[in-house]
């Protein structure tokens, strides 16, 4: 979709899908950070939006875009471990005879063609039909298979009410899912000013299911309120401290078993000073 300029209350628009490009033609592209101007009236403009609060300041050299076979092998030389997640397609599926299920297996098929065991990735959806499938088809990856949740879209759900939820904590259990992966605001709520864990955490954890979470340091300047990552807290969100605030009772109060973070500074300070692993 090429480029179309704000107009009045109509935002900027860009899209590019690797559906329609060549491996030749990615790999000639320029990556950048995430960020894109949606006021913006010209694409040089629409590229330059990144926030304030974030900086540019360590991409004078342009980086290199791989592949994710060559990634894997990047982090594996790196001696780290996986989370890759698979994203929603941008076309219909099945394309060109290409099934869900095709694109799910690719990804485990990358891993263990890199010889990758399944107990260092953490494959991740939005889409728990992708997490099912790897349970089922690909058990051993399936085992800690992480449902990110989004179940925030759909009218009238809270988490903080069980009787609005699709699945219960125990449903998931029962399917084989052992992670899910809440975003930040569904695991904690404010009881007499204080920051404590909700009630789809408390049932999670009841359920023996692990849980990651996201997102720290995507918020900016916590000052007036955190925005979307804090909705839940907002009241009790007037400084930055509020963050370590957060992560402190994510970890010991939630259980979580990992944060992510756009800054992973924030949340390994926060290991290293607790004895975490």
């Amino acid at each position: 979709m090429p480029f179309t300029a704000a107009n009045g209350d109509a935002k900027a628009t860009a899209e590019c899908r690797t559906s329609e490009i060549t491996l030749d033609e990615y790999r000639s592209l320029t990556p950048k950070m995430d960020a894109a101007d949606s006021t913006a009236t010209t694409v040089a403009a629409y590229l330059g939006g990144t926030a304030g609060w974030r900086t540019d300041l360590y991409s004078a050299e342009p980086a290199m875009l791989m592949t994710q076979a060559e990634s894997i092998e990047l982090f594996r030389d790196l001696g780290a471990k996986f989370t890759p997640e698979l994203k929603s397609p941008s076309v219909e599926m099945p394309f060109n005879g290409f099934t869900q299920e095709d694109y799910a297996q690719k990804m485990v098929d990358e891993y263990v063609a890199a010889g990758i065991p399944a107990s260092d990735v953490w494959l991740q959806s939005f889409n728990l039909e992708d997490v099912l499938y790897w349970i089922k088809a690909a058990p051993e990856f399936g085992a800690q298979a992480v449902y990110l949740m989004d179940e925030y879209n759909i009218d009238g759900y809270s988490p903080m009410d069980a009787s609005t939820w699709p699945n219960t904590m125990e449903d998931f259990k029962a399917m084989g899912v052992n992670y899910i992966a809440p975003p930040t605001w569904m695991l904690v709520t404010l009881e007499n000013g204080e920051i404590v864990p909700s009630e789809l955490a408390l049932q999670a954890k009841a359920a023996d299911l692990n849980i990651i979470t996201w997102t720290i340091e995507r918020s900016g300047p916590l000052v007036n309120g955190g925005g979307w990552y804090y909705q839940s807290i907002a009241d009790a969100v007037n400084s930055d401290g509020v963050m370590y605030e957060l992560i402190d009772v994510l970890a010991q109060d939630v259980g979580v078993d990992g944060i992510f973070s756009d800054w992973p500074a924030t949340v390994t300070y926060y290991a290293n000073c607790m004895g975490l692993e």
